[in-house]
């Protein structure tokens, strides 16, 4: 018998307590940039801003997290474990026909999970939803962050909720694209000029730069919607 031992891939280092989920997960296979380069930005999401626990999953006023780029969901698995909120055996499987772990999340499978994603171009018209919900509830404390692609950004229902959460002042939502240079057509001035545009305050920074993402996450001004443009350009295998 042939016993493999799986590497991991070259580029700057993983957070500390994702590495060995996201190995366990990766089983040997090779994951590419969708998956790599929004590892950092998960992470601090979930370790230093993110108000929600295990505990608090269904807390009505915790932060609320909608992964849109559904396709990058092996970072985010591995970050959910690395925080506790699914147990570390359910990487092994994941993907497998009996696992609760799919190639896109599902909220209703995975404790954590705000959406079912899978289609891009759905999840900031949900968060601006989610958003406008809570508004109307009267809940000031939660906020909504949603994290997708710059090739996302060429989905027409994107234009549609940038515009409607800028109008109506959505305050409570954050976006935050990240930026790998996969967008078809890019914008003048950078994808913040896309959402500034129509209202929104917004922060460009290094999608490896921990201290810069914290900064920028809890940058909002509390009277318009925000955007943070996570910008990763080391390459495929970052």
């Amino acid at each position: 018998m042939t016993t493999t031992t799986a590497t991991a891939p070259p580029g700057p280092p993983l957070p500390g307590p994702v590495a060995a989920p996201l190995e366990r997960l990766r089983a040997g296979r090779e994951f590419g940039a969708n998956v790599y380069s929004t590892i950092d930005v998960l992470w601090v999401l979930y370790d230093r801003v993110l108000r929600i626990t295990p505990h608090r999953v269904d807390d009505p006023d915790r932060d609320r997290f909608l992964l849109s780029k559904g396709h990058a969901v092996a970072g985010y698995y591995a970050v959910l474990a690395a925080k506790g909120f699914l147990p570390e055996h359910w990487l092994d499987d994941q993907g497998g026909p009996d696992s609760r772990l799919g190639d896109h999340p599902d909220r209703m499978l995975v404790p954590g999970v705000e959406i079912g994603s899978g289609s891009l171009g759905h999840g900031l018209g949900l968060g601006v939803g989610t958003a406008l919900g809570l508004r109307a509830q009267g809940r000031t404390d939660p906020r909504v962050y949603v994290l997708l692609g710059d090739a996302e950004l060429d989905e027409g229902s994107n234009h549609e909720a940038i515009a409607y959460a800028g109008a109506t002042g959505l305050a409570n939502l954050t976006a935050i694209v990240l930026d790998n240079r996969s967008a078809s057509h890019g914008w003048p001035g950078g994808a913040a000029s896309r959402f500034t545009v129509n209202g929104w305050t917004a922060a460009t920074v290094d999608g490896r730069d921990h201290d810069a993402l914290h900064t920028a996450l809890t940058g909002h001004d509390r009277h318009r919607p925000h955007v943070v443009v996570a910008v990763v350009t080391d390459g495929e295998q970052p």
